[in-house]
């Protein structure tokens, strides 16, 4: 079996593209920390992380570049926030929680991994 063929038909760049933002934790606290406190500049958001101001403005580039952010120009400060509607919490709602029935399998399941 071969592997999908990523020019062909169905391929969806805007998909891969917040996939790929989405891969690095460090993006991923960045954009629970703008949809929890709202629009914040890089430099007000690099003193939560230890990196440099110009790696969180790089991750805050790629998140924006995936259209996850936006950004508004306040003077020479420049304001990221979360794009409205892009940041789902919790499960989806297609996801209906677990039957009671499972519960017994699940618990040894996590027994199991957790060795």
């Amino acid at each position: 079996m071969s592997a999908p063929d990523a020019t062909g038909p169905g391929r969806r760049p805007e998909v891969d593209a917040v996939f790929a933002a989405l891969a690095d934790p460090t993006r991923r606290r960045l954009l629970d920390q703008l949809s929890d406190q709202g629009p914040m500049t890089a430099t007000e958001l690099a003193t939560s992380y230890s990196v440099s101001r110009q790696a969180v403005v790089k991750h805050l580039g790629a998140l924006t570049a995936a259209g996850l952010l936006d950004t508004e120009r306040h003077g020479r400060e420049v304001r990221y926030g979360v794009v409205a509607g892009r940041r789902a919490v919790g499960p989806p709602a297609r996801c209906p929680p677990a039957p009671a029935r499972a519960a017994p399998r699940l618990t040894a399941h996590r027994r199991r991994v957790s060795r």
